[in-house]
């Protein structure tokens, strides 16, 4: 269930936005590892509050809340309107907690499901986006960010080591914290039948002080649509690597849903570089339903063992996994429903569940 309500205040106007959802379904996808408390752990919500003319300037204000099964996350952004051809600035403060299961996660039933390991962040961070005008199919962000990362258990204490008692953070210490550049660029193009894009994200730690983390991480994901009749044939490819001082959270994570399905998130492994390839043949079943087949394979490219901690390398993760299997997408006014049927490379099944937003 969800609501919207708008509130004109002389010239300005606030829009708040609440969705409160109660994923009944999830229950059955949370692992024995975790424990699902009282009813109200299983609801999930969210809040949208915007203020489109702060102080009379057109200055906006935007803040949001979400709620999870196990995270939460609070996001405040300030925007000051300058000329078209200038950057657009966007000074952001967010705060998030969230269990680390793609890295620390324990695999179950067979890498097709992760469970807890006992390990969960608290983020903060605090920093300017700057949104570059717009050229022909090329866009581009450039942000500066502090962010500071300390791990917790379960518990909410602070933690510097997992239960294996191995360190979770770069430092040694309860918390990491760093001076974060990053450089994105986006280059998009559609044709009558089909597009293509390509994503990339360069992000430079800065050695502001000299406990503070320094390294480098890059990633990309080159994606190609095209129809076919009327079926859409999406591909796509996804890598990256990253070098320096770097925590265990800090890994690329590979497994899960938006990764390689059949396996639990991170399942497959967690490396310093990696690569994930998609494909998947969508075709309508009629005006509200639609079909999909799905292949994707993922690989660490024998990097978890650069890791600190080698947690994969430890949770037995193979580092290379297939995932074969089929969708149903029901798409309504209300929102989205989705199940996802996959079977990994250990001849185990696995069935998502997944909730798209409500229609505005």
């Amino acid at each position: 269930m969800g609501a919207q309500k708008s509130i004109h205040a002389g010239n300005a106007k606030i829009d708040f936005n609440v969705d409160l959802t109660h994923k009944l379904c999830a229950a059955l996808m949370l692992s024995p590892f975790r424990n699902s408390g009282s009813p109200l752990s299983l609801i999930i919500g969210s809040l949208y509050i915007k203020h489109h003319n702060l102080f009379g300037r057109s200055e906006k204000l935007d803040v949001s809340w979400d709620k999870g099964l196990d995270e939460s996350s609070v996001f405040i952004a300030y925007r000051k309107p300058r000329p078209e051809w200038l950057p657009q600035q966007s000074f952001t403060i967010q705060h998030s907690i969230s269990p680390e299961i793609g890295v620390h996660g324990l695999p179950v039933e067979n890498f097709s499901r992760s469970g807890s390991g006992g390990v969960n962040l608290c983020r903060f961070c605090i920093g300017l986006d700057l949104n570059e005008p717009a050229s022909s199919h090329w866009s581009s962000k450039t942000s500066i960010k502090f962010e500071h990362v300390r791990p917790v258990n379960d518990d909410g204490r602070s933690i510097s080591k997992d239960l294996d008692g191995f360190p979770v953070t770069c430092s040694g210490s309860c918390h990491d914290s760093m001076v974060v550049l990053k450089q994105e660029s986006l280059f998009a193009k559609e044709y009558d039948r089909g597009f293509d894009r390509l994503s990339l994200q360069i992000e430079q730690g800065i050695p502001v002080l000299s406990k503070w983390l320094i390294f480098n991480r890059f990633k990309f994901l080159a994606s190609k649509g095209i129809s076919l009749g009327p079926a859409f044939l999406l591909t796509s490819l996804t890598g990256g690597s990253i070098v320096g001082d770097i925590a265990p959270y800090q890994a690329f994570a590979i497994g899960g849903l938006g990764s390689v399905r059949g396996y639990g998130e991170g399942a497959v492994g967690s490396g310093r570089s990696f690569l994930v390839a998609n494909s998947e043949l969508t075709f309508p079943l009629n005006q509200m339903l639609e079909g999909a087949i799905f292949l994707d394979c993922g690989t660490d490219l024998c990097s978890g063992r650069h890791v600190p901690g080698i947690p994969s390398l430890r949770h037995g993760k193979p580092g290379n996994g297939i995932g074969l299997g089929y969708s149903l997408r029901f798409k309504s006014h209300y929102g989205n429903f989705q199940v996802d049927y996959a079977i990994n490379a250990f001849h185990q099944e696995r069935v998502s569940f997944s909730f798209g937003k409500l229609a505005s």
